[in-house]
């Protein structure tokens, strides 16, 4: 997997502000330069795309701030895929070359070349992934075959291209077999579950049969949620902003290919909470159910202890007591998301939340204040304090331990869409609207510090096989089981009783 850990906490810091770095010189105006960049006490806040793709651009006395050079590399495929980018870049390169070799100047055009292998440099590091394209490589290669033409006595920046290069391959190839692996795993098989059962099933393998250890269980699930949120980029995440506005001419990258990264963990994150649920309903026993419930309690007060939010929430959005939708309460991404799946629908009927003789007999004191942290009012206030909190540990950690903040990622997610959604691509003089994007890097930026953590639990190759592969009910499965447990209380219950059970006599 490519490292960009580095990249990242070199490239964005504490403010963004757009200036060039102390020592670096300034870039000169001119017509479509700088003159179309507008800043506000010394940060950019707008400009038109192609004096922004100026300001890319290094010249002999000048280099763009690193945050700058991240911030529009990640925005700029809303307005131009990333190999047009490319192609424009080398461009610019050419004319500058053309000026500096006029003028004779060896050791200017030497910097001034050193200075875009740097710049491209930066660029694979941190979107190795825009270079996929073959336009993309070709556009590489021409633009570091130029710049090497002044490079032929001491070879120093043809050795810089070599090296960039050949970490560039091994960070495609890297990600490109993780996606093939990806692909080849099953999601856990969904079984069909009970059919109207007449007598109790013969004894059935269950997660307390694996696991019995609610700690130990939030570790695992927290190992498997760093080294799935790690196949998330930077570049995944901007697909959420992707959609068509009404002044561009295209689309990002994220809607001409799959959005696989984001699509699995969405999965992961539904599969967790489907086999939740599957724990709980498939068990015959009141008592048993009883301590089914109460474990997953205690495994999501230690996820919520470790700083793992999005294990946590998938396991409390299928314990919800009754009365307490909490998946309704807009914690999935709503539509019209390109990336994620809509919410499930009907959850104050969940199968988990219906056991009212279950639940009756729940220690729920515990329940009631994971309840309390993940209350959706004033859009999850106590939750963004709890994430807060971990995001502060995390910056004075000592231990990767402390280290570990995983946010719900559908609110994360829907964070990003909003703030697209809420602020313009584009301000009313045609500009682009830098100050939206600077906000969308910050936390995207922030975000992928937290995927880079490296995950201190002993790996438990056992329970995870369990969590990755135990068969999961369908959501028809799960109300049968639950119904069978725990008849129908109401005429909206019986009716949906009946109707389920004359479709499986139906099938049958």
């Amino acid at each position: 997997m490519p490292q960009t850990s580095v990249v990242f906490s070199s490239i964005l810091g504490p403010s963004c502000s757009g200036q060039g770095q102390p020592g670096m010189g300034e870039r000169g105006g001119g017509a479509g330069g700088s003159g179309d960049l507008i800043f506000q006490d010394g940060r950019l806040i707008s400009g038109s795309l192609e004096a922004l793709m100026e300001h890319l651009v290094p010249t002999v006395d000048y280099y763009p701030d690193r945050t700058y050079i991240f911030t529009f590399l990640l925005s700029s495929r809303v307005f131009i895929p990333p190999h047009d980018l490319l192609a424009r870049v080398g461009q610019l390169c050419v004319e500058q070359r053309q000026q500096l070799e006029a003028g004779s100047e060896k050791a200017k055009l030497k910097s001034f070349s050193a200075k875009i292998v740097q710049l491209l440099k930066e660029w694979t590091e941190a979107f190795p992934f825009d270079f996929q394209d073959e336009k993309a490589m070709a556009e590489l290669k021409a633009i570091t075959h130029r710049v090497t033409q002044c490079d032929e006595e001491n070879g120093t920046v043809k050795k810089a291209i070599s090296q960039m290069t050949q970490s560039l391959l091994l960070s495609l190839a890297a990600r490109s077999q993780l996606q093939e692996l990806r692909e080849k795993l099953r999601s856990p098989a969904m079984d069909k579950g009970p059919v109207l059962k007449a007598k109790p099933p013969a004894a059935q393998k269950d997660i307390l049969g694996v696991c019995c250890d609610p700690l130990v269980l939030a570790q695992q699930l927290t190992h498997i949620e760093l080294e799935r949120v790690s196949s998330i980029h930077p570049e995944d995440l901007m697909q959420i902003v992707s959609h068509m506005d009404s002044r561009d001419k295209h689309r990002c990258r994220g809607d001409m290919t799959k959005t696989y990264s984001l699509e699995a963990y969405d999965n992961w994150f539904n599969c967790l909470s489907m086999l939740v649920a599957t724990e709980v309903c498939r068990v015959v026993k009141k008592k048993h159910r009883t301590r089914m419930l109460e474990f997953f309690i205690d495994v999501a007060r230690e996820c919520f202890n470790i700083g793992n939010f999005n294990s946590m929430m998938a396991i409390i959005c299928e314990c919800a007591a009754p009365g307490v939708p909490l998946r309704c309460c807009g914690a999935r991404l709503p539509p019209p998301s390109p990336c994620l799946s809509p919410p499930a629908a009907g959850m104050n009927l969940s199968p988990v939340a219906r056991l009212k003789k279950t639940w009756s007999k729940v220690k729920t004191a515990k329940f009631d204040v994971l309840e309390h942290h993940m209350d959706p009012s004033s859009n999850f206030c106590n939750y963004r304090t709890a994430l807060q909190g971990a995001t502060q540990r995390s910056q004075t950690a000592n231990s990767s331990r402390e280290k570990i903040v995983i946010p719900v990622f559908n609110l994360f997610v829907k964070d990003i869409y909003f703030l697209h959604k809420i602020h313009t691509n584009h301000l009313p003089n045609g500009h682009i609207n830098f100050k939206k994007f600077w906000e969308i890097s910050r936390q995207i930026h922030e975000f992928m510090t937290w995927t880079q953590v490296e995950c201190p639990f002993e790996k438990d190759k056992k329970i995870q096989s369990y969590l990755l592969t135990a068969p999961i009910y369908s959501e028809e499965a799960l109300f049968i089981a639950s119904f069978e447990s725990e008849g129908p209380e109401n005429h909206m219950e019986k009716d949906s009783w009946k109707t389920l059970r004359t479709t499986l006599l139906n099938r049958a």
